[in-house]
């Protein structure tokens, strides 16, 4: 089965009208009575690219026309923000209009209100022998992967891979893909204006008085979040991997791959070109784009479609939003490890 692509570049409602489209278009593998996650991101407090939930809601009634029971879900993430904890994060998807009585759904945080809802799943990969993940296996009987497409400080590019890694996993497992990454700081480009200080959710980033009121990093408590990279209004911090950075890649494909291992056969996957940022819908703040609206693909592999989706955007976008960024070493890897589509 390939993959179906509907152009969409003409705003919101265009944009609804061509996932309805696809959706009409997509072979189904679910079952009358099945519960359906919709994984989707519902975007961080104060950012403004993350997907409108008109586009969940189509996938919703979608769904719900087969006679099925869908419901949208994400996970908590590392980083202090609107998304830290359980709570936090459904009072954000509230804010953003992602509520029952608009989706037609339920909204789940698959972890659990505490993160401790979480399951290992064994793969025995170079870097994981096994990946803790949140459990909304014991919640759905299959899945509908929702990926907003846009380019990503650390991997790149954040799509259909990206989302079944980071999109899925526990927050210890966020915090072993993203160990290596590490704030280096160019003393030209500083302000000294304290803001990695403020986002540092252990209290690694500190101002210094014997240096001169720079920041400094302990990279012992350091999670290797890049919450401070992100939002450093100066962009004054770099990512610095402990190891080759292709390691991030190849820790993002291992992931995906153990979760697509359990969710294959009964899921489909649409990745959506529109609202296409610099960076991923964890940023707050005003957005930079990298490309104008293109439309939605939707396919049953997701190694297979984020390559679709590369080649229509065009390879030089990414490479343009993130000079040096190993991002073909998640394809590569991929194909070692025997990941279905690569």
């Amino acid at each position: 089965m390939g993959v179906i692509f509907k152009r969409a570049d003409n705003g919101e409602a265009d944009g609804a009208q061509a996932l309805a489209s696809l959706l009409k278009e997509m072979k189904s593998p679910f079952s009358r009575g099945d519960r359906v996650g919709i994984k989707l991101h519902w975007g961080e407090r104060g950012n403004r690219t993350y997907l409108p939930p008109a586009y969940a809601r189509e996938i919703s009634r979608w769904l719900l026309e087969q006679g099925l029971k869908p419901f949208v879900f994400d996970t908590t993430v590392l980083y202090s923000g609107g998304r830290r904890t359980g709570e936090d994060s459904l009072e954000t998807a509230r804010k953003h209009g992602f509520i029952p009585d608009f989706l037609g759904c339920e909204v789940v945080i698959s972890d659990g209100l505490d993160g401790r809802a979480v399951v290992d799943l064994p793969c025995g990969y170079k870097h994981f022998k096994s990946v803790q993940v949140g459990d909304v296996f014991s919640l759905a009987d299959g899945y509908v992967i929702f990926s907003h497409f846009k380019a990503h400080l650390g991997s790149g590019f954040g799509g259909a891979v990206k989302n079944l890694s980071m999109g899925f996993a526990s927050r210890a497992q966020k915090q072993r893909m993203h160990a290596d990454a590490k704030p280096h700081l160019s003393r030209k480009k500083c302000t000294k204006c304290g803001v990695c200080t403020e986002v540092c959710p252990t209290g690694a980033a500190k101002i210094a008085e014997d240096a001169d009121g720079y920041p400094v990093y302990d990279l012992k408590a350091c999670i290797g979040c890049a919450q401070c990279i992100a939002m450093c209004p100066e962009m004054a911090l770099r990512i610095s991997f402990a190891e080759d950075s292709g390691v991030f890649q190849e820790k993002l494909v291992e992931t995906a791959a153990a979760v697509w291992k359990r969710i294959e056969g009964r899921s489909v996957l649409v990745n959506a070109l529109v609202k296409i940022a610099s960076e991923c819908d964890c940023i707050p703040g005003k957005p930079e784009y990298v490309a104008g609206d293109i439309g939605f693909l939707g396919g049953y592999e997701p190694v297979g479609l984020d390559l679709e989706s590369l080649r229509i955007l065009g390879e030089g976008v990414i490479d343009a939003a993130h000079p040096g960024v190993p991002w073909k070493r998640q394809f590569s890897y991929a194909r070692e490890i025997g990941f279905p589509g690569s």
